[in-house]
């Protein structure tokens, strides 16, 4: 998305130009379409924003999933996108969770496939002694009219595993609309549910580690008559709201008139060019899905507890950490064991977006209970994070460092020019000193602390691949390798390379080469606490490193000694720690 803003941009600004000045060139490095029709020929802002909303609606995150992945970036949890859909990992390493909408690293595959079959899910709740729906399954419209006829009128049929409310048809009462209701319904599974029909509004209650954490009434499409405009007018206003869009890219969905719409109307004895009498309201939908233009109320505060009830236990009974109910209810503020109702469907992979922006009523934050299932308080969600720059010796210093976690007992993922490690175990023979190496290592779900060599071809290609380190690394700035990519002098390169210790935590550590001017040049732009090294100790240190060291800060210095050459001194708070022989 910023990429084609990029362009559009650059575009947009050149046509501004006069005549003799347009004609940039390059704009496909930014970024290339040739199916783009906005990239091409004289700059057309509609075209140009609408070439921007289809990349956003191609690219960009659902509403449910979005909302997962702000509220982990607001805990400070990392968050890395595994493809162009909605795989997404929360958490570094062994810390890692992943979520796809609000299908969770702990949602069992077993009860997925049980949600996903509308009989079984049926038998489950009645089994616990919740209240459901007769119903059977059928293969032929024949057999739906019998199976009617065996329940008794009203009632529904549904596809056995679909979703979104696709080919569902409720409250019918005559055979005739049964055969046309199995032809609606068998065009989305070949097997078929008839059930009886319960009376009622109806309710989806969003169910997290065992918990009912928001509800909302959902309401069909529909339009109010004005007594002047016909129906398909009414639609044409509706869509025009602000909140409405395309498939779930807003709050609301936009109303479609299809052969659904035209048969919920005929039942009604109405047509699209009928004019609805003032305060008349037609529904457009048997089904009362966002995703087919209806509208969500907030329920929460209203539900009675017997509801509450019900709808966790028909969660666990199915064995899903979310799950969304959906629940007939006359009155949701009153038990369904005094006003009949009850559970109609039990759904996997719940969608938020009527519970974060209902169109009236309370927004919920059921992202929140999600990431408190996750990350219980107190949970890590990072691997340690050290990434190693410079131009000279970052690869043995990457190697050296390690050795030694490894040493410790820590399971190791090193990226450096000669590969990509775990544990010792090279898994990639490449030069991986980039941000797609760094992002390997962070994705292994065995690694426990990462120790990255960054090198500035991949800085200055996407960045670092991580958003934040735990300690930083210069280990000097020199004039080598100058003229490539734009990096002509080295206050260029002291520039690319200061990201490194930037993005390091404020809780974290940034190590500097204290005999390196254009390192030490750096020093106001490292973040967390800032540490020194240097060869020059005793009467040879710097003023600038000794005004540090007294005032508590972290440095390693060699100071001259008559033991192999001198000692290792740590200064540390004031300490020091004398290490002699090295």
């Amino acid at each position: 998305m910023g990429l084609v803003a990029g362009r559009l941009a650059l575009q947009l600004v050149d046509s501004l130009l006069p005549p003799g000045l347009q004609g940039i060139k390059g704009l496909d490095r930014i970024y290339r379409d040739e199916s783009e029709p906005a990239f091409e020929g004289p700059f057309d802002l509609d075209a140009a924003l609408k070439a921007l909303r289809y990349v956003l609606r191609r690219r960009a995150l659902g509403p449910t999933t979005m909302s997962l992945v702000q509220e982990a970036e607001r805990r400070g949890i990392p968050v890395l996108r595994l493809d162009d859909q909605s795989l997404v990992q929360l958490g570094t390493g062994r810390y890692q969770k992943r979520i796809r909408a609000s299908i969770t690293s702990l949602t069992s595959q077993i009860a997925t496939d049980a949600a996903g079959d509308k009989d079984l899910t049926k038998s489950l709740l009645a089994d616990a002694g919740l209240p459901v729906p007769r119903g059977e399954v059928v293969r032929s419209a024949e057999d739906a009219v019998r199976a009617a006829e065996r329940i008794g009128y009203p009632v529904v049929v549904k596809p056995l595993d679909g979703n979104h409310g696709r080919g569902v048809s409720i409250d019918l009462s005559t055979a005739e609309e049964v055969t046309r209701a199995f032809e609606e319904a068998s065009r989305h599974s070949r097997r078929v549910i008839v059930e009886s029909c319960f009376k009622g509004q109806d309710h989806r209650i969003l169910v997290v580690n065992g918990e009912v954490v928001a509800v909302a009434e959902r309401i069909p499409a529909h339009v109010v008559g004005d007594g002047e405009r016909s129906i398909t007018a009414l639609v044409d206003e509706v869509n025009q709201d602000p909140r409405r869009g395309e498939g779930h890219e807003n709050v609301m969905t936009r109303i479609k008139i299809d052969d659904h719409t035209l048969g919920v109307l005929a039942k009604a004895g109405l047509e699209t060019d009928s004019v609805p009498a003032i305060g008349q309201v037609v529904y457009l939908c048997d089904t009362a899905n966002l995703s087919t233009g209806g509208t969500a109320v907030d329920r929460t505060d209203d539900i009675h507890p017997d509801n509450a009830l019900i709808a966790r236990r028909a969660a666990r009974a199915i064995g899903l950490d979310v799950a969304g109910i959906d629940f007939i209810a006359p009155d949701i503020t009153r038990s369904v064991h005094e006003t009949g109702g009850g559970i109609i469907e039990v759904n996997a992979a719940p969608g938020f977006r009527m519970h974060l922006q209902p169109s009236e009523g309370r927004a919920r934050n059921v992202a929140r209970p999600v990431m408190d299932m996750l990350f219980p308080r107190g949970t890590p969600t990072r691997i340690p994070i050290l990434a190693i720059t410079g131009t000279n010796g970052k690869s043995t210093t990457s190697r050296m460092v390690g050795h030694i976690l490894r040493a410790q007992g820590l399971n190791v993922g090193l990226t450096s020019t000669t590969g990509i490690y775990v544990n010792g175990d090279r898994i990639v023979e490449a030069d991986a000193s980039g941000p797609w190496s760094a992002r390997v290592v962070l994705r292994d779900p065995t690694v426990d602390v990462a120790v990255l060599e960054t090198a500035r071809g991949g800085i200055l290609r996407e960045g670092l691949g991580f958003s934040e380190c735990d300690v930083g690394l210069i280990t000097n700035i020199q004039p080598d390798h100058l003229g490539l990519k734009g990096i002509d002098t080295i206050e260029d390169l002291a520039w690319v390379k200061s990201v490194v210790v930037e993005a390091v935590h404020r809780n974290g550590t940034s190590i500097l080469n204290a005999d390196d001017p254009m390192a030490v040049s750096l020093r106001r732009r490292a973040g967390g606490r800032l540490g020194y090294f240097s060869l020059r100790g005793g009467a040879d240190m710097p003023d600038f490193l000794r005004d540090h060291i007294e005032d508590g800060g972290f440095a390693v210095v060699r100071e001259p000694g008559v033991i192999d050459g001198g000692e290792i001194v740590i200064h540390d708070d004031g300490d020091s720690i004398h290490l002699r022989g090295w």
